[in-house]
C-alpha cells in the first residue's frame, strides 16, 4: 500500500502528473523516496554500511541525499527534489511536501538529536533551510528560501533570512500565495513613513 499512497499523494499534490505509471518510471522524488527506505530498513537493522551505499546511489541518480538514520511518516512528495538535504536525525511526519534546494540539516553545535522535525502537513518552499534540531509544528509552511532556526508553532508561516512568523492561522496555504518576504518589510516601511508624515503635518 506504501507505493500507492505515495503515487497519489504526488498526483493530488503536482498538477503535471498525468498518470501513475508516469510518477512510477520518471518521478526522481519518489525514487529517492523508494531508495531511502530499503536504505532505513539495512539501517535498522545494523547494516550500516549497505544503507550508505543506497543512500549514496540514489543520490547519484536522483540529486536527493537522504541519510538512511532519518525517520521519514507516509505520502512523503519531492517536487522536482534536486539538491535536497536530508540529515541523520531529522524526523518528518506524514503528509509533508518538500521543494527542490531544501536543507533539513543541522548548525554543527549539537550532538545526538542535530536535525529538525517536521510535523504533519507541512510545506517547505524552494531553497529553504531548517537547521538545528527544533520542531516545525503540522500545517506550518516555510517559504521559499527562508532559514529557520528555532521552533515553528504549528498552522504557522515563517518568511525571510532569519526566518519569522508571519501569519498564524489554521487556512491552508500553498506555496505559490506564500507571502512574500521583501514586500512585507517594503509594506511596513511604508506604513512607518506614513505614521511619521502624519506626525510631521501635526506639528
Amino acid at each position: 500500500m506504501g507505493i500507492l499512497e505515495d503515487i497519489r499523494a504526488y498526483k493530488n499534490n503536482d498538477p503535471a502528473a498525468r498518470s501513475a505509471v508516469e510518477i512510477l518510471l520518471l518521478y526522481n522524488g519518489l525514487h529517492a523516496t523508494l531508495h531511502y527506505r530499503l536504505a532505513h530498513w539495512l539501517h535498522t537493522h545494523g547494516l550500516k554500511f549497505p544503507a550508505r551505499l543506497v543512500s549514496q546511489l540514489s543520490k547519484f541518480f536522483t540529486g536527493i541525499e537522504i541519510h538512511p538514520g532519518a525517520t521519514i511518516g507516509k505520502r512523503l512528495v519531492i517536487d522536482h527534489g534536486t539538491g535536497i538535504v536530508i540529515g541523520e536525525t531529522a524526523i518528518i511526519g506524514d503528509d509533508c511536501l518538500l521543494y527542490q534546494g531544501v536543507t533539513l540539516g543541522g548548525t554543527g553545535k549539537d550532538v545526538g538529536k542535530r536535525h529538525p522535525t517536521l510535523g504533519n502537513n507541512v510545506m517547505v518552499g524552494c531553497g529553504a533551510k531548517i537547521l538545528g534540531p527544533f520542531t516545525v509544528g503540522s500545517n506550518a509552511r516555510i517559504a521559499a528560501n527562508s532559514v529557520v532556526l528555532r521552533e515553528v508553532p504549528e498552522n504557522a508561516t515563517v518568511v525571510g533570512v532569519p526566518g519569522r512568523v508571519v501569519r498564524l492561522s489554521g487556512e491552508k496555504l500553498d506555496h505559490i500565495h506564500t507571502p512574500d518576504p521583501i514586500m512585507l518589510e517594503i509594506d511596513q516601511l511604508k506604513n512607518r513613513l506614513a505614521t511619521l508624515e502624519h506626525a510631521l503635518r501635526k506639528r
